[in-house]
């Protein structure tokens, strides 16, 4: 049975999953961007954002914690200098994944996976939404002014 076990295996023995997590991880944190299957991204999203929150707070225990699930000292080293300073306000949901389509050889869907700070498509400079009104505005003055000289010129249309 596989009560409470909620990740996903990816078809994998537990060592060769772990190794290839720890690969695709250091690629995202070295290139900020890669291509892969849907199920992977998703599978590296669980994986990767609690060590990007472990780097927030640059000790030495969490780095020899990150350092111990990824396994490559310059992913490590850029994940401490650069990007913990770039997500340092984010409060989470650093990573995106965005559907590709399928693949032409096996047809799996395909994904980019990439961290939301570092596109510069999605973070342009945009103003920022209006909120939805859910009433109708109060009149303006000029908006009551013309409802009153409609009310009265049909006023005096009706009494001649």
């Amino acid at each position: 049975m596989r009560h409470r076990k909620k990740f996903n295996h990816l078809g994998r023995k537990s060592a060769h999953r772990k190794s290839m997590l720890a690969n695709m991880g250091s690629s995202l944190i070295k290139h900020k961007r890669i291509n892969t299957t849907l199920a992977k991204a998703k599978a590296l999203r669980i994986f990767l954002e609690p060590l990007i929150t472990k780097s927030k707070n640059d000790t030495m225990h969490n780095r020899r914690v990150v350092f111990s699930k990824l396994r490559d000292k310059d992913a490590v080293t850029e994940l401490f200098r650069e990007i913990s300073t770039k997500i340092a306000d984010r409060p989470g949901g650093y990573l995106r994944i965005i559907k590709l389509g399928n693949r032409l050889g096996d047809n799996a869907e395909m994904a980019m996976i990439e961290f939301v700070d570092y596109n510069t498509v999605y973070n342009a400079d945009k103003p920022a939404k209006k909120k939805t009104r859910r009433r109708r505005k109060k009149a303006t003055k000029v908006e009551e002014s013309i409802a009153t000289e409609n009310q009265t010129a049909t006023e005096e249309k009706s009494e001649q």
